[in-house]
C-alpha cells in the first residue's frame, strides 16, 4: 500500500523529530516488537507513530506485518538522513556547550563483551576519568559482535567503538591499543580436564566439539587447526557457558577465564600449541566532530598506555 505524497514537504517540527527518533529505533531494532523496550511504549503506539510519520513525509518507510519488518528504499534514504540530522543536532549541542564552558550532548560507544576483566585496558578507570571531564554528557554503551560494531559506526549509530582488528573502511581512524591473549579451555567435567598437556596431541584436540565465534566464520583459523565447530556465538559469555558445561572446548580471553580457573571449574589446554593473540583497536571516523567522543578516546587510550607501561616496568 502506497502513502499519498503531500503537496509539499512540511516544515520540520518537534513532533517530526520525535517521530523520526521512533523510526530510527524501529530500524535499529529491526522491528516494532524489539523497539518497545527502547521506546517504552506499546507496539500499537509505535505503529501509529510510524503511520503518522509516513503521512507527514508522504512516503512508505517500511513494510511491517505478518511478513516481517523490512525498510523500503525510501525508508533507507530517510533513515540515513535522520541519522545525519541527529548527529548534527548533537554537534550543535556540543558546540554551544563548549561556548558556555560545558560539555553536553550524548555519546554512543560500542564494544565487544568481556572487557571489564581486562586489566591492561582498564575500561573502568577510563570511564572514571571521562565522567570527571564530562559529567554533563549522557553515555550510551552497546555490546555487540565486531562486524555489527563496525557497521554501526558506518551508520552513525556510534561515535567510538572498541573491537578486534578487522578490515576497516578508509574513512575510519583505527588506533591499535593492545593484544589480547586467547587460550583454549575445557570445563571440569570434560574428559581432557585431568589429562596432562604432554599427552594431548593436536589431532586429538580437533575431534572434540568446539564453541566457535560466528563472526570469524570464513576466516583462517588463528592457530592453524580446524576445530570441530558445533556451536556458534558472538559473545564470550556464551562460549564460557558452553565450556563450563563440559561438552565443548572454546577459546576465551585469558583474563576473562581466570575467574573460573581460580575456582577449578576451567582448565587452559596446551598453552603453547593453541593460543593466539587478538589485536584490539579503538575506532572512530577520521573527521569525528563529537568532542565527548574524542575525550573518551583519549581516556581509553591513555589508561591502556599507562597500564602497558606499568606492566612492562614490573616484568
Amino acid at each position: 500500500m502506497s502513502t499519498p505524497a503531500p503537496s509539499s514537504l512540511p516544515n520540520l517540527q518537534d513532533v517530526d523529530l520525535r517521530l523520526l527518533r521512533v523510526f530510527e529505533a524501529v530500524a535499529r531494532n529491526r522491528g516494532l516488537s524489539s523497539a518497545q523496550r527502547d521506546l517504552g511504549v506499546t507496539q500499537a503506539t509505535i505503529s501509529q507513530q510510524l503511520a503518522c510519520l509516513e503521512g507527514r513525509l508522504g512516503l512508505r518507510l517500511c513494510e511491517r506485518g505478518r511478513g516481517g519488518f523490512a525498510l523500503t528504499a525510501e525508508g533507507r534514504d530517510v533513515l540515513a538522513a535522520a541519522r545525519t540530522l541527529f548527529r548534527s543536532i548533537e554537534n550543535f549541542r556540543s558546540a554551544v556547550g563548549s561556548t558556555r564552558g560545558e560539555l553536553l550532548g550524548e555519546l554512543h560507544f560500542g564494544t565487544v563483551d568481556a572487557m571489564w576483566s581486562n586489566e591492561t585496558l582498564n575500561l573502568p578507570g577510563a570511564f572514571a576519568e571521562f565522567s570527571a571531564f564530562a559529567p554533563g554528557v549522557i553515555v550510551h554503551i552497546d555490546i555487540d559482535a565486531p562486524q555489527s560494531l563496525v557497521q554501526g559506526l558506518a551508520e552513525d549509530r556510534y561515535q567510538l567503538i572498541l573491537a578486534p582488528a578487522l578490515d576497516h573502511p578508509n574513512r575510519f581512524n583505527a588506533v591499535p591499543l593492545f593484544a589480547e591473549t586467547q587460550g583454549l579451555y575445557c570445563g571440569r567435567s570434560h574428559e581432557l580436564f585431568t589429562v596432562p598437556d604432554a599427552e594431548i596431541a593436536l589431532d586429538r584436540l580437533v575431534r572434540y566439539r568446539y564453541a566457535a565465534r560466528d563472526y570469524m566464520s570464513g576466516q583462517p583459523d588463528p592457530v592453524g587447526e580446524s576445530f570441530r565447530s558445533t556451536a556458534f556465538t558472538s559473545h564470550m559469555e556464551s562460549i564460557a557457558l558452553l565450556v563450563l558445561s563440559g561438552g565443548y572446548l572454546g577459546h576465551l580471553p585469558t583474563h576473562f577465564a581466570r575467574q573460573w580457573e581460580a575456582q577449578g571449574r576451567m582448565r587452559r589446554l596446551c598453552v603453547r600449541k593453541v593460543s593466539y593473540d587478538d589485536q584490539f583497536h579503538l575506532i572512530s571516523r577520521k573527521r569525528e566532530t563529537n568532542r565527548a567522543a574524542m575525550i573518551l578516546f583519549d581516556c581509553i587510550s591513555g589508561c591502556c598506555h599507562r597500564s602497558l607501561v606499568t606492566s612492562a616496568s614490573t616484568q
